[in-house]
């Protein structure tokens, strides 16, 4: 049997990151422009802090209209418990994870909080689309059955 295809295999290594003292204006303007819908928040040492996403920017819009923002860093805003994996989760755990879950990103940690790495959701398509058309040697019509024969069911790591 193949060896399974891990986070570390198909993350994302060159990502947009924010720093916690960055201008809130700055950083939506940062999303903005590299078309991100979220970018991980690091101290200096790259050390996760959280994430500043486009749900996190609806709550700067809210407080900004309806009071005075309490500050114009995005630290006060950022989610600071996203859902993060390790380097060794494996693509049907990670798969798993974005279909019960809104989560879009996934940050990719060493050593508890140390960033290496981001999947996306669209990051694990590519990869999956990939793996499936180009090495299961299975016909295109029965690409998807593979799926079902990677694990068994019982031994699904999220129930």
């Amino acid at each position: 049997m193949d060896k399974p295809v891990l986070a570390k295999d198909i993350m994302v290594t060159k990502l947009v990151t924010l720093t916690p003292d960055m201008d809130v204006h700055v950083a939506i303007g940062k999303l903005l422009s590299h078309r991100i819908s979220g970018a991980p928040v690091l101290d200096s040492e790259r050390r996760l802090l959280g994430v500043f996403s486009e749900r996190c920017c609806m709550d700067v819009l809210i407080k900004a209209s309806y009071e005075q923002l309490p500050s114009t860093q995005i630290f006060p805003f950022i989610d600071t418990a996203p859902r993060c994996i390790t380097e060794d989760t494996d693509l049907l755990t990670i798969a798993q994870i974005f279909q019960s879950t809104p989560t879009r990103r996934l940050p990719v940690v060493r050593d508890g909080n140390y960033l290496v790495g981001q999947i996306s959701r669209r990051d694990l398509l590519k990869a999956e689309h990939t793996n499936l058309r180009f090495k299961t040697n299975l016909p295109q019509e029965i690409t998807l059955l593979y799926l079902s024969g990677i694990i068994k069911r019982e031994e699904s790591p999220i129930a």
